[in-house]
């Protein structure tokens, strides 16, 4: 059974068949809580930068850091269209706005989450969508189907291995940031505390992201905190007034596979991406 309901503080429940999602318009339209029954996915908490999921616009490098608020702190206008949840923000200082649609998923507990960047600059602009979600560091592992990774914003390098064809991190702790880049095939993966979540997003070719930035990230906090399971979707060329939609599909499931690398985790996760 599918639904939509305004919740109390501008907060916004999603739910397909036993998945919810909670989405907190008030601050940055972030997604807060993505739960199988009464299992999180997603790391909780309050510390700025270190729950939930979020989307920025790509390269980094335009903004730097901290992530602009109008994509990441500051109210979105929502509104309940159907069987639809959108979110609207306001004009960021690059030109850019930002719309989230949230919606029931194809497939039984799966949601729908389409981005949109507006150019709302008088210049012809390039940018690439990117979505941020975090998990806890929780004795999971990362993974999807590639074979090779780079590290990514001049930070440490992740120890991803390379077997039954896919690339794996299984979460560890150190006393530094690190990150990667990697091609993809469409799909990224992490399992945990029996739970199997897959985000499913269009496949790219490794000229298509924007310059230094990747179709799938993972960025694991210092200490045992929280990693961040990440993708991108096409550097795009806007004209002003012109916009760009970038969908993933989210879903999640129970597994009563360990979370190591193994040949029968990896198929599972591919069923999830059908």
């Amino acid at each position: 059974m599918a639904s939509i309901k305004a919740l109390d503080n501008e907060k916004y429940s999603v739910t397909n068949g036993e998945v919810t999602m909670v989405i907190d318009a008030a601050h940055g339209a972030k997604i807060l809580s993505f739960k199988l029954g009464n299992d999180e996915v997603l790391n909780q908490g309050t510390a700025e930068n270190s729950f939930g999921s979020t989307f920025w616009t790509s390269p980094q490098k335009e903004w730097d850091w901290p992530p602009v608020p109008e994509y990441d702190t500051k109210p979105f206008k929502a509104e309940i269209t159907g069987n639809k949840l959108v979110l609207t923000g306001s004009k960021s200082s690059f030109g850019y706005s930002i719309r989230k649609q949230f919606a029931a998923g194809d497939k039984e507990n799966t949601i729908s989450v389409t981005y949109t960047i507006v150019n709302e600059s008088g210049e012809t602009r390039k940018v690439a969508p990117w979505e941020i979600s975090r998990v806890k560091n929780d004795d999971g592992v990362v993974f999807f189907e590639g074979n090779a990774v780079e590290p990514g914003n001049n930070m440490g390098l992740l120890p991803f291995k390379f077997e039954f064809g896919g690339a794996w991190y299984v979460m560890d702790e150190d006393t530094d940031h690190r990150k990667i880049n990697a091609d993809g095939r469409g799909w990224l993966a992490c399992c945990a505390r029996g739970l199997l979540f897959v985000k499913k997003f269009k496949d790219l070719q490794p000229s298509q992201p924007a310059p230094g930035e990747a179709e799938i990230q993972a960025y694991a906090n210092i200490g045992k905190t929280f990693v961040e399971i990440e993708e991108q979707g096409e550097y795009t060329t806007l004209q002003p007034g012109a916009s760009l939609d970038y969908t993933v599909r989210w879903n999640v499931a129970r597994t009563s596979l360990k979370p190591v690398p193994s040949a029968e985790l990896f198929k599972e996760a591919k069923k999830l991406t059908e």
